[in-house]
This record gives C-alpha cells, structure tokens and sequence, in this order.
C-alpha cells in the first residue's frame, strides 16, 4: 500500500511540475500554435515558422536578412528568459530583446541585443568569438569554459536582463556577464558592428524575438518571468 502510495506521489509531483513552470513564469511558446507572435513590422501570416513535435521551428523565408523574424506581442522590461534549442549542421540563428518596432527600422537587429545561437563547429566561414554561440552577439564574447550540445541536441539558455545588468547562461554555466549603458559599453558599441545603428541596444524595454537566419533551428519550452 505504502509503494503505491509513493508512487502516486511521484506521478503527482511529475504532472505538475511539467505542468506549471513555476511561480511568476510565463510560456510565451504554448507547444501547439503561434499565438502571441507576429512577424516584426507587420501582420502578414507566418509561413516560414512551423510547430513540429512540440517545437517551434524555424523553415528559413526567402528574402532579406531578418525578413522572417518572429517577435512577441508583449513587452519586457526586467526579466529572466528560459528557452531550449537545436539548429541543423551550419545553421545561424538567435534571441532578441527589447525590440523597438516602427517602419523606421528594417530589422528587430537594428534595435535590439541578441543572444546569439549557431552551429560553431560547421558553420561555412570564419566566426569572429562574438559570433559564437551564446554570445551577446557582436558586442561580448562567450566564456571558454561553455559547453556546447552537438548539433540535433537540445541545448538549454538563459538571459536575465535585471536594471542593465546582464548575464547569457548555457546548459547551466554562466558564459557571458555584463552592464549595459556603460562607458564601456557605450565604447564597445560604437566601435564595433553597431557604430552605424544608433538605436542598438538603447531602449530599456521591448519585444522578445527569435532570428530567422534563412537556416533551420528549433526552440521549445520558451518560458519568462520578470523581475
């Protein structure tokens, strides 16, 4: 009696953990449809993005750079991000926040930090480190001491954003940390890739977005909670 009493238990705390994600978080991703995404800049239905097995997955649109990114309806401000993910051999791809939208810009990239996500091992050029996986793409380089799924597993991320301080987690091991808005940011962005965007990385709050890169990739289990 008591074995099957604990293993009613077990099954319990199963359920319900898989269930509820936990106090203050938020699915933005519901395993079954794109509710609560629209493409950046417009309302035209989403072709290249594709719900596949649970997984939200990017088909990769013909066109332009960034012509395919999905972001959400919502807003966020301070928040810890929690998503999984996968990419096919050579595939490129990544996460936004703070996306400003207005038809002055072309691309949520434009506006908005990215956590980057990429095949390291078999992408068809050269990766500069703040182009590699789970860096703050072209402004912080990852950590070396960050472990990176091959390519078909699951890796797990995290971005927390908390008042301009930041951190990039990957498969459990902080891999980036960093403050914003400061002189030496300020200098790393002017510097660098984004000297011509004058609005990148300034607005304090915005949208979530994921990056279609023209590549295949996959995100699941895409869950936030602010702070």
């Amino acid at each position: 009696m008591k074995r099957i009493q604990l293993l009613l238990a077990l099954i319990f705390i199963t359920y319900t953990s898989i269930a509820d994600p936990g106090k203050g978080w938020i699915s933005l991703f519901d395993g079954k449809s794109l509710n609560g995404w629209h493409h950046f800049n417009s309302t035209k239905e989403i072709k290249n993005w594709k719900i596949e097995n649970g997984s939200l997955v990017c088909l990769g649109a013909k066109g332009p750079s960034g012509s395919g990114d999905i972001i959400t309806d919502r807003s966020f401000r301070n928040f810890e991000l929690r998503w999984e993910w996968k990419v096919d051999k050579g595939s490129n791809s990544g996460v936004f926040y703070h996306i400003v939208e207005d038809p002055k810009y072309k691309r949520a990239i434009e506006t908005s930090p990215e956590y980057q996500i990429i095949d390291d091992v078999n992408f068809p050029a050269k990766l500069e480190d703040s182009q590699k996986a789970g860096a703050d793409y072209a402004m912080y380089s990852p950590s070396e001491n960050k472990i990176l799924k091959p390519v078909g597993e699951w890796n797990t991320s995290r971005i927390i954003f908390n008042n301009g301080r930041v951190e990039h987690w990957l498969n459990g091991i902080r891999i980036v940390k960093f403050k914003a808005w400061t002189k030496a940011w300020h200098k790393l962005r002017s510097e660098g890739k984004w000297k011509e965007y004058p609005d990148y990385g300034l607005s304090p709050d915005g949208k979530i977005g994921l990056q279609d890169h023209g590549n295949k990739a996959y995100f699941k289990n895409i869950q936030i909670r602010e702070l």
